[in-house]
């Protein structure tokens, strides 16, 4: 078990969405523990109050703790892309039933705001040539989802 694990508020979704995340990022991801509310509540019983799984060999924690707490940008998850390919695979994942916003961040249709970072990034934004990097900055402000050709031209 991992020392640190992330904990997602949900309100009643909670493994709706793990299970939502292991189709898209499938591989080592999986459902770990189920646990459920009891007669002692708050919740009804028997419905989920948490879902324990691993996302890309991740463990998270998925809590039903009611609608008090959304989620907002100040918490997302990041995920290093490979290529182009795995940017534009996981964005029309993760944006379908969610919105789009700028410079590769968006948010699903739980709430939850992801990153969805090429790992080519360090290297088009801090290159050895200073105005390469500040032109591929500034092409990178104008996107929603990343284009990495794009910002190699830039």
């Amino acid at each position: 078990m991992q020392k640190i694990t992330t904990c997602l508020w949900f309100d009643g979704q909670a493994e709706e969405a793990a299970r939502y995340y292991i189709a898209i990022f499938g591989g080592d991801s999986r459902v770990l523990d189920v646990s459920r509310y009891g007669d002692a509540g708050p919740g009804e019983p028997g419905s989920v109050l948490t879902v324990r799984f691993l996302l890309a060999g991740q463990e998270y924690l998925g809590l039903n703790g009611g609608p008090q707490f959304p989620f907002t940008e100040a918490i997302s998850l990041s995920v290093d892309c490979a290529d182009q390919a795995e940017v534009d695979r996981l964005w029309d994942a993760l944006t379908e039933g969610g919105e789009e916003s700028q410079c590769g961040w968006l948010k699903d249709r739980f709430g939850l705001s992801w990153q969805i970072v090429p790992s080519a990034m360090p290297e088009l934004l801090s290159g050895p040539d200073p105005a390469k990097a500040e032109r591929a900055m500034k092409a990178m402000l104008g996107m929603r989802k990343l284009d990495i050709q794009a910002l190699r031209d830039a």
